[in-house]
Parts: structure tokens; sequence; C-alpha cells
């Protein structure tokens, strides 16, 4: 049995997804490390510092399963590190003259920060992926629903009328932020680590720079300016981009638990059957995916100041900061990905009841366009005035249960400061929609922008 939830066979598929887990699961770990290192031998082997025959039998050699778990596992328990014990089994596999030019001029940080980079670029590509779902589907929604009339809520009481389609825009914009950050984030994080043991690469001599832009370009990453053993400001840019993502799925999965209330009931997550079912009640729909993104959501945001705090690292190699990122930075990956998997999911099949947002919006007979009624009067009465008056006709609306056109009508102050047919107008909230139209548009056109390369 795992220990960490988002690990077991039971529950891993509601925190992560199988091929987040792959990509940082302890083989793919293990593989990365060696490709790092057979990288490493053929660019120096062209370099003319390790023979050429010793680069193709190490690369030849660098395959996983030459490696014994157990072995591996006593090794790193004895030097505190699994580079060690890695490159002696590679050495061994290689053959007595190819082995003595494993890890040459490397250090054991080199190995690891240029391997987790390599599993970060995957985990970022399949993030990518999903998140470009989601972005899409509600795009799609937000084209479909530009007309769909509902409540507008702050607070969680009715505020004024927003369409359905806006919605969905507000929803994915920030989402089209996070793909625009995304790019920022690889261009800074996706660098290779040569750096030998104090950063310096003295034991390359005069060839240290072209060894580490070689491993870059044979890796397909960039060559930073300076070693990144002691700033790790990059992973902790990574972190956070994954707490803003998980944050950003997480307003919309609070709206959409939200909008399913029963009470309230404009949405809902695609169902089959036994989907958020429970073990007493029958009848229950629970909106389970985003219960999920918001577990993911909090566990990534709990994790994320491990990172942070990471970045305070001592001289030219740190005493343990560096090692407290293997803690976190895996599973943020993990947990993201299931929030991104759920968004997905619920963006592309929830069930839109716009039959329902039209009756909750009439709940209140009219005072969810207060304000309408306000800005029509504010010419005549000033703002002030035509504030007390509104506020005034609200109360007796909803003393006399009546509509608040009517009420309007009986209110001393607004007679003949606005004619029946303003008055009729103040009952139709497709009148009172502002912008929602026009930030649907500005948001497709972006998304249009930089969904397509995608």
């Amino acid at each position: 049995m795992s220990v960490n939830p988002a690990d077991s066979t039971v529950l891993g598929g509601l925190f992560g997804t199988d091929a987040m887990r792959a990509v940082f699961g302890e083989r793919r770990w293990l593989q990365a490390m060696l490709d790092v290192e057979a990288a490493l031998a053929r660019v120096e082997a062209r370099l003319g510092i390790v023979p050429q025959a010793a680069a193709e039998a190490i690369t030849k050699a660098a395959r996983a399963d030459i490696l014994s778990l157990d072995e591996l596992a006593r090794g790193t328990a004895n030097t505190g590190y699994p580079v060690v014990a890695l490159t002696k089994a590679l050495a061994k596999a290689a053959g007595a003259e190819a082995g003595g030019y494993v890890h040459w001029g490397a250090t054991t940080q080199d190995i690891l920060d240029t391997a987790l980079v390599l599993q970060m670029r995957a985990g970022l590509a399949l993030l990518e992926r999903d998140l470009v779902r989601v972005a899409r589907a509600l795009m799609a929604r937000a084209e479909a629903h530009r007309g769909t009339v509902m409540a507008g809520r702050t607070h969680l009481q009715h505020a004024l009328p927003v369409t359905f389609g806006y919605k969905c825009a507000v929803w994915a914009a920030p989402l089209l932020d996070d793909l625009d950050r995304l790019e920022g984030v690889r261009r800074r994080a996706l660098k290779a680590q040569l750096a030998g043991a104090v950063g310096t690469l003295a034991a390359l001599g005069d060839q240290g720079r072209a060894v580490t832009e070689g491993l870059a370009r044979e890796l397909g990453l960039a060559a930073p300016d300076a070693p990144w053993h002691v700033a790790r400001d990059a992973l902790a840019e990574v972190a956070g981009w994954l707490a803003v993502l998980c944050g950003n799925l997480g307003k919309f999965a609070t709206d959409i638990v939200l909008l399913m209330q029963t009470e309230v009931g404009e949405v809902n997550e695609p169902h089959q059957a036994g989907r958020g079912g429970s073990s007493t009640m029958p009848q229950k729909r629970n909106p389970i995916a985003s219960e999920y993104v918001l577990a993911a959501m909090r566990g990534v945001h709990a994790l994320v100041p491990l990172v942070y705090a990471a970045m305070a690292q001592d001289q030219e190699r740190a005493t343990g900061p560096w090692q407290s990122e293997q803690l976190a930075l895996p599973q943020c990956f993990v947990l993201a990905a299931g929030a991104v998997a759920h968004a997905a999911a619920i963006a592309e099949g929830m069930a839109v009841d716009a039959q329902r947002m039209r009756a909750n919006l009439d709940l209140t007979r009219g005072l969810i366009l207060a304000e309408a009624a306000m800005m029509a009067l504010a010419p005549a009465l000033g703002r002030g005035a035509a504030h007390a008056a509104v506020e005034h006709a609200c109360a007796r609306a909803l003393a006399e249960n009546t509509t608040l056109a009517e009420a309007l009508r009986q209110e001393p102050t607004v007679a003949g400061r606005i004619d029946a047919r303003a008055l009729d107008r103040l009952a139709d909230p497709t009148a009172y929609l502002g912008e929602c139209a026009e930030v649907i548009a500005r948001v497709a056109a972006r998304a249009a922008r930089l969904l397509p390369a995608r």
C-alpha cells in the first residue's frame, strides 16, 4: 500500500494521473539520470575528451534495466545520493575500459538536477495538453451560451444579470494566462546543469563551457549562464506556476460546486451511473470531480512552501534545502495533473440547464435590475437620491411580494421621472448585460491566438 494516497492503486486515479506518475516514477527518474550520463559521454567524445568507443559503450549500457533497485537503495542509504551507486552500475555495464569514463567531470547534483529538468519538461507538456483541453472546452461553451442569461452573484447573492457564456470566458481567461506564463517558465527552468564540484568545471580545463553547451544541445535544453546548484529560483517558479494553475482551476471548481447545489441546479458535472453517489442516499449526485480539483489545489498550495524555503541555500552546495525539493515537486506535478484532468472532464461534459438559470434569475421578480433602475433615475434625481429611491422600492417589493417595476411606479420620488416604457425595460435582464458579449469576444480572440499552435 502506498503511504501517499495520490500514488495508491485505489485513490491514485482521483488525485493524479498515471501518465504524470510515470513521468516522476522511480524507473523514469533513474532512466533520466542515465540519459544525462550517456549524453555527457557523447558530447565529451565529440570534443575529444573521452574515447568515442567509450561513449558508444556508455550510451548502449545506459538502460534502467541494468540497475538493481536493492543495490541502488543500499548505496543511496550509504552516500545519501543515488548517483554514486548508479554510475558504478553504469560503469560495470559499459565494460572495464569504457566504464572509467562514466561521469567524467560531473558532480552528483549535475546529474540529479538535469534529470529533474527532463522530468519537468515532460510533466509540463502533459499539463499543457490538458490545460488546452480545458480552455478550448470553456471557450466553446462561452460561444454556445453567449446569450444564456443567468444571475451574476456577489457574496453568494443575486447581483446583476450576466450570461453563462460570459462566466465561461471569465473561467477561461486566467487559464490562457497560465499558458502564456508557461512559455516564460520553460525558458527559465528548462536548463541543463553541468558545473562540477563547486560550479567552476575545473576538472574539464578550458573545455568546460563547450561541454555544458554541448550537453544542453544534446538533451534539447538551454545552457545556463551560471551554475544553478544553489540558485533555485527557476524551480521555485515552476512550483509557483503549478500553484497558480491549480488556484485558477480551483476557482472554476468552486463555482461548479455552488452551481450544482440542489437549490441552484444550474450546472451539473457530467454524469454516469454511480458517479458521485452516496452509500446511503440513492438520489445523490455529488460534485466529485470538482471536489478533487479543490483537494489537489490545497495539496499543491501546501507543498509549494517547501520549494520556496529551499531557495536559501548555503555556499556552493546546500546542506538540506536542496533535498527537500524532492519531497514537494514531484507531488505538485502529480496533483496538478489530477486537477487539470478533472477540470477538462467537467468543462467538456458539464450539463447546463438554461431554463433553471432563467427561473433562478426571475426569483427576485426584477430586483436583480435595481442598479439599472438607479442608473436610469440618476440623471434626474442625482445618484444618491436615486439609490435611496430604488432601495426604498426594493423594500416595498419584498414586503408586498411585487415586482421592482411595480414598486417603482408607486414610489413618489420616481413619479414622472422615468417613463412607462423605461420601467418595462427594467423587467428584461437581457437589456442590462453590459460588456458580457465584448468580454467573450476579447477572450475568444486571445484564445484564437494562443490555442491553435498547441
